[in-house]
């Protein structure tokens, strides 16, 4: 583990997993679930929230039937590499909502997205409007997705 990484026993490890199953499940039945009483299982859960191992409580949302079923994985490729450049882009990106993801790529290419929208046609205009439009932005490849296979997270 890295250095600010807190010691997880099995315990903890179990408390996640059941969380991130179920995020709603209450702490007398997750206490059920792992072996221990609800005071330690309560106490622990604070101790993750406060390391930040658990950084949020939320919904999962079924895209599809949000209307959202078409997902293109992007490569982008910047003119400019120097860090001030990849601020810029880092900083203008999380304000593109259909870019569900970006990661910096130790690749051929620097960044990969993953762009979520309702339709081809949807995808075309963010693609053309949006991300190209990102700064330093020289150019982009599209990988469409068929379909999703495993897309669990943690």
């Amino acid at each position: 583990m890295s250095d600010n990484a807190p010691d997880l026993d099995r315990f903890d490890l179990s408390i996640l997993r059941v969380l991130a199953a179920d995020g709603r499940i209450s702490a007398t039945e997750l206490a059920r679930k792992i072996g221990l009483s609800k005071s330690p299982t309560q106490a622990r859960m604070k101790r993750l929230e406060e390391s930040g191992v658990i950084t949020a409580y939320r919904a999962q949302l079924d895209p599809i039937k949000m209307g959202q079923s078409h997902v293109a994985f992007v490569e982008v490729r910047l003119s400019d590499t120097r860090e001030a450049a990849l601020q810029a882009f880092n900083r203008a990106v999380l304000s593109v909502p259909e870019v569900e993801q970006c990661h910096m790529m130790a690749s051929r290419f620097d960044y990969l997205l993953k762009v979520r929208t309702a339709s081809i046609l949807d995808y075309r205009r963010v693609l053309g409007e949006r991300i190209s439009a990102l700064p330093h932005v020289a150019s982009t490849s599209t990988h469409v997705a068929m379909e999703s296979v495993k897309d669990s997270g943690l």
